[in-house]
């Protein structure tokens, strides 16, 4: 019984580490990073918003990420405490 318990204990530790998203700055992150740690974002995604800042600059807020073809005022929402932003190389 106590090894079934620690297997189901570490089993919700898994998934719970797999099933939250963590911090990531989106003006130094690669794409996969992003892609990692925000919600609803996969790779093309991911690859979009690196692309979009390469072109436009640094973003000064999350709600920009909005101006990201692909990218909505939900998936921003649902991942705002998730996205840092700083200056690139900081």
């Amino acid at each position: 019984m106590k090894r079934f318990k620690l297997l189901v204990g570490t089993a919700l530790l898994l998934v719970s580490a797999v099933l939250s998203a963590g911090q990531v700055n989106i003006n130094t992150a690669t794409a996969e990073q992003i892609a990692t740690e925000l919600k609803g974002v996969g790779n093309s995604k991911a690859q979009a918003i690196v692309a979009y800042r390469t072109q436009n600059g640094a973003f000064k807020t999350a709600d920009e990420l909005a101006m990201v073809k692909g990218i909505g005022e939900k998936t921003v929402a649902a991942n705002r405490e998730n996205i840092l932003i700083g200056k690139p190389g900081k």
